[in-house]
């Protein structure tokens, strides 16, 4: 029978160590916390490498006398919590007493401390948890605290963080998260010697959103906030017109603390239903406070995740707010408008579609929303009067003809299709309907590789013949009359099947266009690594991102098939794919991002479609070539005579 020991007290620190200390970004938060908890007004954290080595916090709050700094590093050593009834209104970032026990059981620590009021402070040093000195020194007000060498007593421990680009970037990403929590305490961040970001410290949410998140995203946010019920909301929600293709943008704070929350992440997006469109996210950055009686914020080792007592009038407090901040915003766009332009909106649309992204930005205007018009996507003939599409936020309009060549021929201005992205195509109406005409005959033979050696004709053969199109319903379903039953196929889902299968046959590279105007990517810290670390993946699937500053980039080119209004929409859906690592293997990984650009380059629910692009997707699913989009989701129901006679009640 085993023996049941009592392990050592170091021995439990460090197994303890390990639901605190996770990497060198748990240390950043534990550390700012507690300064964020002794009123400090300025906090400076810097890193070396990924912070493995090297992290130092200082601050400018209350210190420590001589006296506490020595009991400081003991576990369940705490100054916010008193007994148990302190638990019931948590009030400070921290309570538990176990992050510097825990951070110091493994790694070397140097400590700096000076209570205000005091003529000198105290040095402390520690090795994996056990002081080795500490002794009366000159310091400023505040605590500095210095960790060096995490995880060197637990090899095991150290050889799952990720490199030191990846761990600096999640540091990064812990820090500014802390920061933007606290628009009254100005944070700096260093790493390697240079100023990752700064905040003001002023108290104001705007100024400190802007300064951490950037002018790009900054511009696009809206004001929103109420109060209900001792409950208070307060923040910014993006414009629905500026949709993100990921979740990387949404922050929620209670009462100063950043929290993961599927049930306000579900109410900001409900609110947005309806004005968001299908695979697109809004950002925000919402802070709610909350009576500290109302809300459990020990429900998790790293105070990541809450629960609140009422869980539903905090849902209702933020769908209420979002919603009634985007029908404010809507509401002042209609006001903008004169009689004239409220019954036909279409000069302004033109006027936005004119101006660039800079003067959207400088000028702050916001974009009209486009109404829908004829769409001929990548893969299909194009007639002349549908070559362009709407633009995609601030993108100038696009015509996609990228691989005909100019030719020499005599036109005027206006009939000129003009590709801001890519060559521009000099042909007459009457070359590019011959030249539609010619490549809807191949549509089918482009779109399916498994049967590249039949022709067209072989397709149309007595399997996929008795069958009528009648037409479309919502731009979305086609109908098809078919012996004695009633086909409605989804037109986008099938269309995605079709451009997937096609890219996934393609064994080598797939093909990319160049862009004649590049496309600059902001992202953050963590989808910056990804895209370095799959940086030979996305080139043979069509992206050349190159580096352009600190976590900016420029695409350089585009798989072939996709739009460049669909470019950044696209690489930020790819890095939250990559950050989920949910692909057991490279093929499977290649699988998913492929999933994401056929996703991209098909035409979309709402487009108006050609008759003649309707039918060569009824004849792929008809066919039997392709039954399901890559998704796993149908592409076609059926209803038999039988079953509408039963609905009309014609059969009992």
């Amino acid at each position: 029978m085993p023996v049941i020991n009592i392990l050592q007290p170091h021995v439990a620190d460090m197994i303890a160590a390990g639901e605190v200390v996770e990497r060198p970004a748990s240390v950043i938060k534990e550390l700012m916390e507690n300064a964020f908890d002794a009123g400090a007004k300025n906090v400076k954290v810097e890193i070396r490498g990924g912070g493995a080595t090297f992290i130092r916090v200082t601050d400018d709050g209350c210190g420590m006398a001589p006296e506490d700094a020595g009991i400081a590093f003991l576990r369940h050593a705490t100054s916010k919590l008193k007994d148990e009834r302190g638990l019931e209104a948590i009030e400070t970032m921290g309570f538990r007493g176990e992050a510097l026990a825990a951070i110091s059981s493994v790694s070397h620590i140097e400590m700096l401390t000076r209570r205000r009021g005091d003529n000198s402070g105290t040095k402390l040093t520690l090795n994996a948890g056990d002081i080795e000195d500490m002794i009366p020194t000159g310091c400023p007000e505040g605590t500095c605290i210095t960790v060096k060498d995490i995880f060197f007593n637990t090899p095991a421990r150290l050889k799952f963080l990720k490199s030191d680009r990846s761990e600096a970037g999640a540091c990064l990403t812990t820090a500014l998260r802390c920061a933007l929590g606290r628009p009254e305490v100005s944070v700096r961040f260093i790493r390697d010697d240079k100023e990752e970001f700064f905040s003001p410290g002023d108290s104001m949410q705007s100024s400190c959103i802007y300064s951490l998140l950037g002018r790009e995203l900054a511009t696009t946010l809206i004001q929103c906030g109420s109060e209900n019920d001792g409950l208070k909301l307060s923040g910014f929600v993006s414009s629905p017109s500026a949709g993100r293709g990921n979740r990387s943008a949404q922050y929620f704070f209670c009462n100063g603390r950043w929290i993961k929350s599927p049930m306000l992440q579900s109410a900001l997006e409900q609110a947005y239903k309806n004005s968001l469109l299908t695979g697109r996210f809004p950002a925000c950055v919402l802070y709610l406070d909350i009576s500290c009686g109302s809300v459990d914020v020990n429900v998790h080792p790293a105070k990541t995740e809450v629960k609140f007592s009422s869980e539903k009038a905090v849902f209702d407090l933020v769908y209420h707010a979002v919603r009634d901040a985007l029908d404010n915003e809507n509401a002042a766009v209609k006001a903008e408008l004169t009689p004239k332009e409220r019954i036909s909106p279409k000069p302004r649309e033109d006027f936005y579609r004119s101006m660039s992204a800079s003067d959207f930005r400088e000028n702050g205007y916001k974009p009209a929303p486009a109404p829908a018009r004829s769409h001929s996507p990548a893969g299909f003939a194009v007639k002349p009067e549908f070559s362009t599409r709407p633009s995609s936020g601030f993108a100038p309009p696009v015509s996609y003809n990228s691989y005909s060549a100019p030719k020499q021929t005599s036109f005027k201005s206006s009939e000129v299709p003009y590709n801001a992205y890519s060559t521009p195509v000099y042909t007459t109406k009457e070359e590019q309907k011959t030249e539609a005409e010619e490549k809807v005959s191949d549509i089918y033979t482009k779109h399916f590789p498994q049967v590249v050696e039949n022709s067209v004709e072989s397709v149309e053969n007595s399997q996929i013949s008795n069958y009528k199109i009648i037409g479309e319903a919502l731009k979305t379903y086609i109908i098809v009359e078919k012996d004695e039953e009633l086909l409605l196929i989804d037109k986008h889902a099938a269309h995605e099947r079709m451009i997937f299968d096609r890219l996934k046959a393609k064994s080598g590279e797939i093909p990319s266009q160049n862009l004649l105007m590049p496309i600059p990517l902001k992202l953050n810290p963590e989808d910056s690594e990804l895209i370095e670390e799959n940086g030979e993946l996305l080139l043979d699937l069509g992206f050349e991102i190159e580096p352009f500053g600190e976590n900016e980039y420029i695409l350089r080119a585009l798989p072939a098939d996709m739009e460049a209004g669909d470019a950044e929409a696209a690489v930020e859906e790819i890095c939250e794919k990559l950050r989920r690592g949910t692909a057991p293997n490279a093929r499977s990984a290649r699988d998913e991002i492929l999933h994401t650009v056929a996703c991209k380059a098909a035409i979309k629910a709402g487009w108006d479609t050609d008759k003649k692009e309707l039918e060569v997707l009824v004849k792929a699913v008809l066919s039997g070539d392709i039954k399901y989009c890559p998704h796993g989701r149908p592409l076609s129901v059926s209803l038999s005579k039988n079953e509408l006679d039963k609905l009309f009640k014609r059969i009992v």
